[in-house]
């Protein structure tokens, strides 16, 4: 039985990662259906998420969250951060939800299987076929030389190894620096480089509904990421990791009620082998996990 702080995380990582699926549906409503270029969607985006860091914290908190002790590290991140959003963005006004999404869930295996040389953490034979057996469902999802490959795929796949660089750079952080520093360096890249590729296409929005659909993605992207920090720290990230994949449900749902769109059966084959392969991957690291901790124990012990 869960116990009531897993049950709250669990509940804070659902609704976080459903406010993710709202944020690239409302991305591609804005980007495929009212012609909002890319640049300017991204660039509202981490502006809204930052205005709405300052009104949660107070403009009191905003110096403390310029000081950091790997100043590189955090910039790093930061542009992997507007990469990841920007080619995602890019993509999905091309591809269904559940295929850029499905693209997306990759990054924790190309995580895994790049801790080795990043980060010294090697994997054994177990977890290598499962991160072999996941790229087997991206390339079902995809089907390249069996189905029209949409160049659009090649952002997703930008976007997604982007992404899994992030994690790495955030876990070499998780030590270093708080969430609530990281989480605001996290927006600088985007908002300097989204401003600037944003000025030349801006165009303005035509009415109230596109004003806040464009406010919106910054308020979804925000409290998203609020969600997610405090459902890590109320339960480990072995417990609730695998509730990330609860998002591809708002995904297809989304896309079936906003773009009358459902994903293929190749699709939802290829998405439930990389979903298969993610959770267990996590059933691996939480094994580890165990047994590096009761041998920690043992060895007071044995001397």
């Amino acid at each position: 039985m869960l116990m009531p702080d897993r049950l709250k995380a669990v509940l804070l990582m659902c609704s976080a990662v459903t406010l993710f699926a709202c944020l690239d549906s409302t991305a591609k409503y804005l980007g495929s259906r009212l012609g909002v270029p890319t640049s300017e969607i991204m660039w509202v985006r981490f502006v809204g998420q930052a205005v709405l860091m300052v009104l949660i914290l107070g403009p009191r908190a905003v110096p403390g969250l310029f000081k950091t002790q790997r100043l590189g590290l955090q910039l790093t991140r930061s542009v992997l951060m507007a990469a990841t959003t920007a080619f995602n963005f890019l993509a999905v006004q091309y591809l269904r939800l559940d295929q850029t999404t499905s693209v997306a869930f990759l990054a924790p295996l190309v995580v895994a299987a790049l801790a080795g040389p990043f980060l010294g953490e090697y994997v054994g034979w177990r977890r290598a076929l499962a991160i072999v057996a996941g790229f087997a469902g991206v390339l079902i999802v995809i089907r390249p030389g069996f189905a029209e490959f949409h160049p659009a795929f090649l952002a997703s796949l930008v976007s997604m190894l982007a992404y899994a660089l992030f994690m790495l750079v955030t876990r070499k952080l998780s030590d270093v620096d708080p969430p609530l520093v990281t989480l605001f360096y996290s927006l600088l890249a985007g908002i300097v480089a989204g401003g600037v590729l944003a000025i030349p296409e801006w165009v303005w929005p035509e009415n109230i509904f596109e004003c806040l659909l464009l406010a919106a993605t910054g308020a979804l992207g925000g409290t998203g990421h609020y969600l997610l920090i405090h459902a890590y720290r109320l339960a480990p990230a072995s417990s609730i990791s695998p509730f990330l994949y609860f998002q591809l449900l708002g995904m297809i749902a989304l896309e079936r009620v906003v773009f009358g769109e459902t994903p293929d059966l190749w699709s939802l084959i290829g998405s439930g082998g990389v979903i298969a392969s993610g959770i267990y991957l996590i059933h691996r690291e939480r094994l580890a996990h165990r047994d590096r901790r009761d041998a920690a124990m043992e060895r007071p012990a044995a001397l």
